[in-house]
């Protein structure tokens, strides 16, 4: 006789406990401590896309319990930056997260959503958040020099506060693993250095950059592009790209690598200055990096038996002169978007163009 599984009679799970505070969610690591069950987590800032969820379905298959936190952290952003308009998209994420759910539970996932942790700002800052300038006082975690590369020239207290933040979480989280997207690239540096040297009990795990139909890789701030800036944004992964040709062809110096970027790059951006304002997408280059994979240095010469990371930022500019009907994104274009990527440059995938 066929024999049903007893889960298949249960109730979908998806409801998974909404914590607010650090005694609520300590209370239930340490339940699930005491059940010997494994716990993966999942630091977010919330406005979900399927990178989020693609590294919690990885949290999901290699832990009993997945952890996901939303909480936009002030301290990452400078006195400048887009702090207050940084969306926040709880009911959508909400759904998102039970329909999610309900997919690993049919898929027989080895674990599920048990928690989100919803902290306020006044809960994970007890003492007050350090204040947003570079000199800012308060408790906080820098690691130099890794933070105070690349992102970090733009944004000097960026990875000052993202370390912070996140040293609090695992501190309160203590999961077996913490998973980041490897888009943020040079984040997984930093945090892997600062689990390292403070001899902190996770590993760090880190998930393949999710990206969109066109190639744009997925983050929270693409719905401010609208039609006309995204065509465009796809420069910066181009760009990365060319590098990736020039070497294929057999380049090995960085600054004909860099070169090959850069030039794209400000012909695009020339271009676009000599249209008409209804017609143009400006946008403002801040770096193109070509870096050892172990320590983000960067290098003067690829060899062709060794690799680096490709990776670089751009804004994109307000929209000056709107149309009636066009899709302008979120907050009708007024809101600048700073894009990040990164890809993998060696032999192989120059020469037939994988992004890894």
């Amino acid at each position: 006789m066929h024999r049903v599984p007893i889960r298949a009679f249960t109730a979908y799970p998806t409801k998974f406990g909404v914590n607010t505070t650090v005694k609520a969610l300590r209370d239930r690591r340490n339940a699930a401590l005491r059940s010997g069950r494994s716990v993966g987590f999942v630091p977010t800032m919330g406005a979900l896309h399927k990178g989020h969820l693609a590294l919690i379905r990885q949290a999901a298959a290699e832990n009993n319990e997945v952890y996901v936190s939303i909480y936009v952290n002030p301290t990452q952003f400078g006195v400048n930056e887009d702090l207050n308009s940084y969306p926040r998209t709880w009911p959508e994420d909400d759904v998102k997260l039970k329909r999610l759910n309900e997919e690993l539970y049919d898929e027989g996932s080895k674990g599920l959503i048990t928690d989100v942790f919803m902290p306020s700002t006044q809960e994970m800052y007890p003492g007050a958040p350090p204040t947003s300038e570079i000199d800012g006082q308060g408790s906080f975690v820098t690691i130099t020099p890794l933070a105070t590369r690349l992102e970090g020239t733009s944004r000097p207290v960026f990875f000052r506060g993202v370390a912070t933040v996140c040293m609090k979480l695992l501190n309160i989280v203590r999961p077996e693993r913490i998973y980041f997207g490897q888009k943020d690239i040079q984040q997984t540096y930093v945090i892997k250095r600062m689990v390292q040297d403070f001899h902190v009990d996770t590993e760090v795990c880190v998930g393949p950059t999710v990206r969109e139909w066109d190639g744009l890789a997925m983050s929270s701030r693409n719905v401010y592009l609208g039609e006309r800036r995204r065509a465009i944004a796809l420069i910066l992964l181009s760009s990365l790209k060319e590098i990736q040709q020039v070497y294929a062809k057999g380049a090995r110096k960085r600054r004909y690598l860099y070169n090959a970027a850069v030039d794209l790059l400000s012909l695009v951006q020339k271009q676009q200055e000599a249209l008409p304002k209804k017609e143009r997408a400006r946008f403002e280059i801040d770096y193109i990096s070509i870096a050892d994979p172990d320590t983000l240095d960067e290098l003067e010469e690829v060899t062709s038996d060794g690799s680096a990371i490709l990776s670089g930022a751009i804004k994109m500019l307000p929209l000056e002169d709107p149309q009636e009907g066009e899709d302008t994104g979120s907050n009708g274009g007024t809101t600048p978007v700073r894009l990040i990527d990164n890809i993998k440059l060696d032999l192989l995938s120059a020469k037939v163009g994988y992004l890894k």
